[in-house]
């Protein structure tokens, strides 16, 4: 049996070995994205719930339920995602909505927004609440995704 020297250090058994570093950097182009395209978090989360399964049609029912919202407010943003091109809806009597970003570029920067939201959840969520950026987002409306009119 072999005596602890007063010099060595502790041993821990099973002890996991962790390197502390910080909340992955946001990109100046993902802010930009973030300020001019996600007006709140529970519109992120609606966008992160519809992409977690592209096939399934969500309806306003499901989606207040999962995301401990009422019914017209899980309603109202479906309609919003579907307006910025995010989703689409259905045809028949129900509204059902699928993620279907309109563009890759959209889709490529969901994903990757996605990727920083899951390792830097309160940087994301500070920069959707920021105050300090309430002009750039007056001035972004200009350039909020927006899906293109449809010919009558």
């Amino acid at each position: 049996m072999r005596a602890a020297s007063a010099n060595a250090p502790p041993e821990h058994a099973g002890a996991v070995s962790m390197s502390v570093t910080g909340p992955p950097h946001i990109s100046e182009e993902m802010q930009r994205f973030v300020v001019l395209a996600i007006p709140s978090v529970p519109y992120l989360e609606a966008i992160l719930l519809l992409r977690a399964d592209p096939l399934l049609a969500w309806d306003a029912e499901q989606v207040a339920r999962r995301l401990y919202l009422n019914e017209k407010a899980a309603q109202t943003l479906l309609d919003q995602l579907y307006a910025a091109g995010v989703a689409t809806v259905g045809a028949g009597e129900e509204r059902r909505f699928c993620y279907a970003p309109q563009t890759e570029h959209m889709r490529s920067m969901i994903d990757a927004l996605a990727d920083i939201y899951s390792r830097n959840l309160i940087g994301v969520s500070n920069l959707i609440h920021s105050t300090t950026n309430s002009k750039a987002r007056q001035f972004a409306d200009a350039f909020v995704f927006r899906k293109p009119p449809e010919n009558p």
